[in-house]
């Protein structure tokens, strides 16, 4: 723990004395970084507890219940009271659809409202007459980029190829002049990425998915999951590097990544210098389709754990409504205190280390009374953190009945018997479509460009995967690029298994 509060301390003073580090050269941010971690190294007492918040040392505090956010009702009040308040939609004098001949573009700017995004992301002392471009101008700017031109340089998009004079379908979608030259530069771009704070993002979210509840691509049976994913940094080189106590302590060009071990990857490295993903998704039980709901961005270096808590409460702050969650093992709720505080529960595969309590079948989970007992008993619910199980058969015809207790009482663990037990059938198709949830990754860096990351900050990158985000969730609702049949669809009842609880 203390080589990761040297490193908070060494960010933070970073941070604070050099408010334009990104214009330093490599040289000099070399020399600075290497005089920084010593001099905190030098001074840093390691007797003393480590007081700094859990958020910090993750490197998430930015992103930690931050206030303002809006819930999805309250969204649904704002966007009413906009659209109430309106006597025309806001420039629609600018935008023609007649100009937009591509179709998922047309449907997806229908779905905008420019009122409601200019209103989002206003800030105090903001006035429409300061400014030529709005906040939506950028935003749509970003999101027409992340939808047909992930592949391309920020600075390749904002040139005439893309937003010349001839190409009106591009001006009219971001809301630009077809009369006048004027463009979108990708500084513009960036230092709007860069002012986006992590509530406007998280708000904009919510507004994107106040329509996606309404656009019935989910039916009526849904869990969610967490998963995570890599999104690497082109700092391949630290700065500064550190050994303490077999804990290295690397502060790069980007001061928030950091390295880390990456998934199984055949044809990548071990290791990934950048950041790590941690999205909760929504899966559609019924057809398997899951969709990216919000995410956390944390350095690649801390581990899954963590971050489930995070992540569960910011999206309740949002107004999602959680009941189940499947993961992998390393977002397990250990001790039952994410339950406790939030009633949603987290199912992961049975951990290896775990050991099978004594008559129960280790492959299906049954519970037996003892060793000669063949029938299953009955789970009966939890108390107190203890699995109850009852024997169903009648005492008349059991040979045992004079012996046995027909009673067991077996503790929750992290193995067979988590909160709900694993002999529950549904469970196991629950963690089946887990695997789904890898499927948001896919999209978000393949189809809007989150691969290839051009940004470096934790902020922009952040700023970036939420314009990817809406992006996907754009697409599909506008519905031009769906399946028409689904590929092994997983069909499971969700109140079965939140009633096995």
């Amino acid at each position: 723990m203390h080589y990761k509060n040297i490193k908070l301390l060494v960010r933070k003073q970073l941070k604070n004395q050099y408010p334009n580090w990104h214009r330093l050269n490599r040289k000099m941010k070399k020399e600075i970084a290497r005089k920084v971690l010593a001099e905190v190294t030098a001074e840093y007492d390691f007797k003393s507890d480590v007081s700094s918040p859990v958020s910090e040392l993750l490197g998430i505090e930015q992103q930690v219940s931050p206030a303002g956010i809006f819930t999805l009702d309250k969204m649904a009040r704002f966007v009413d009271m906009i659209n109430k308040n309106s006597i025309i939609r806001f420039s629609s004098y600018q935008r023609s659809p007649l100009y937009i001949k591509d179709e998922e573009l047309r449907k997806i700017d229908a779905l905008i409202d420019d009122g409601v995004i200019n209103r989002l992301l206003s800030y105090d002392g903001y006035s429409p007459a300061m400014r030529d471009l709005f906040p939506v101008n950028l935003f749509r700017a970003e999101l027409l980029k992340a939808i047909k031109y992930p592949e391309i340089s920020y600075r390749k998009f904002c040139t005439e190829e893309y937003f010349g004079l001839d190409r009106k379908q591009n001006r009219v979608f971001c809301g630009l002049s077809l009369s006048r030259k004027e463009m979108i530069d990708h500084t513009q771009l960036s230092k709007f990425r860069s002012s986006l704070s992590f509530t406007q993002q998280v708000n904009l979210l919510v507004y994107i998915l106040h329509h996606f509840n309404k656009s019935g691509l989910l039916g009526d049976n849904i869990l969610h999951g967490i998963d995570s994913t890599e999104l690497a940094s082109d700092c391949k080189l630290p700065l500064a590097t550190l050994d303490i106590n077999g804990k290295k302590i690397r502060v790069y060009r980007d001061i928030d990544c950091d390295c880390g071990k990456r998934r199984n990857k055949r044809d990548k490295s071990v290791y990934v210098v950048g950041y790590r993903l941690h999205t909760l998704t929504v899966i559609d039980a019924g057809t398997g389709h899951s969709f990216p709901l919000v995410s956390l961005l944390a350095p690649a270096n801390h581990h899954d754990s963590h971050f489930l808590s995070f992540l569960v409460h910011l999206a309740q702050a949002m107004g999602i409504e959680l009941q189940l969650i499947t993961a992998d093992e390393a977002y397990h709720d250990k001790d039952g205190s994410l339950f406790k505080e939030t009633g949603v529960i987290v199912t992961t595969p049975p951990s290896s280390t775990v050991l099978v309590p004594e008559h129960v079948d280790p492959d299906s989970g049954s519970v037996y009374c003892h060793a000669e007992c063949s029938v299953p008993m009955v789970h009966l619910g939890v108390a107190k953190e203890t699995h109850e199980y009852k024997c169903d058969v009648h005492s008349d015809t059991c040979p045992y009945s004079r012996t046995c207790p027909r009673y067991r009482f077996i503790p929750i663990d992290k193995g067979l018997f988590q909160r709900i037990p694993w002999h529950v059938e549904s469970l196991k198709q629950a963690h089946e479509i887990r695997k789904n949830c890898e499927r948001p990754f896919n999209l978000l860096k393949n189809q809007t460009g989150l691969e290839t990351v051009r940004v470096r900050s934790q902020q922009a990158t952040m700023a970036r995967y939420t314009f990817a985000n809406i992006a996907v969730l754009l697409i599909k609702m506008a519905g031009m690029r769906r399946k028409q049949t689904c590929d092994n669809p997983q069909q499971m009842s969700i109140q079965q298994v939140q009633k096995a609880a």
